[in-house]
């Protein structure tokens, strides 16, 4: 039996490009190497929040020594007009970062058409503005955060979609950073105004070489 499920040569390979079949021992081999992950193309769910009429969502377990890129599918459906921004936290969710931040994002609006806004020092990463809370203004976005695990800038992109407080809707299009190379151990979400229900769901992807 070779490495890894191939019999009997060894391709270079990961869990994902297996053409073979995986033994109890090949499964524990790849685990030592760190290179086994449950799902599909390296993404594992690490939690799934669905929440009612809170202020915020945190996250405080990031497992960030095992991925080197988290990935959040975010649905929201605010109680009030909001935008909503992100903090990071590097004690455990204990306290959350309120300065050393940065972003640039690129607005479309159905309406009144695009836009950009940034800025390099803020005390929090905007996700959004001008959203609403009509029946269909919900606030959606996916985002994929790098290097929270490592004593380096953290660093996010964004794409979403809300239905703003005037009924037109926005798109989003963009990155932020917290300037600080620190390793980060909480994320929260929050609106500036109101509270929020849906679900937040936090992924991990692991590379593979």
């Amino acid at each position: 039996m070779s490495e890894f499920g191939y019999i009997p040569e060894a391709p270079e390979q990961s869990a994902f490009n297996n053409k073979g079949i995986f033994t109890p021992t090949d499964i524990y081999n790849l685990k030592q190497n760190n290179k086994w992950v449950k799902g599909g193309a390296g993404l594992e769910l690490i939690q799934s929040q669905t929440v009612s009429g809170v202020s915020q969502i945190d996250f405080t377990n990031l497992r960030e020594n095992e991925f080197d890129i988290h990935f959040v599918e975010y649905n929201i459906k605010p109680s009030a007009d909001t935008q909503n921004y992100i903090r990071f936290s590097d004690d455990g969710g204990s306290s959350f970062e309120t300065s050393n931040y940065i972003y640039s994002w690129f607005i479309n609006d159905s309406a009144s058409g695009s836009g950009e806004t940034k800025s390099t020092s803020s005390s929090q990463m905007y996700m959004n503005y001008g959203g609403g809370n009509g029946t269909y203004e919900n606030h959606t976005a996916y985002y994929y955060f790098y290097n929270l695990g490592k004593s380096k800038f953290s660093l996010v992109s964004e794409r979403a979609v809300t239905g703003s407080s005037t009924g037109s809707a926005h798109t989003f299009l963009g990155g932020a950073g917290y300037r600080v190379a620190s390793v980060i151990n909480g994320i929260r979400f929050y609106p500036q105004n109101g509270t929020s229900t849906g679900t937040v769901k936090l992924f991990g992807i692991k590379e593979l070489t």
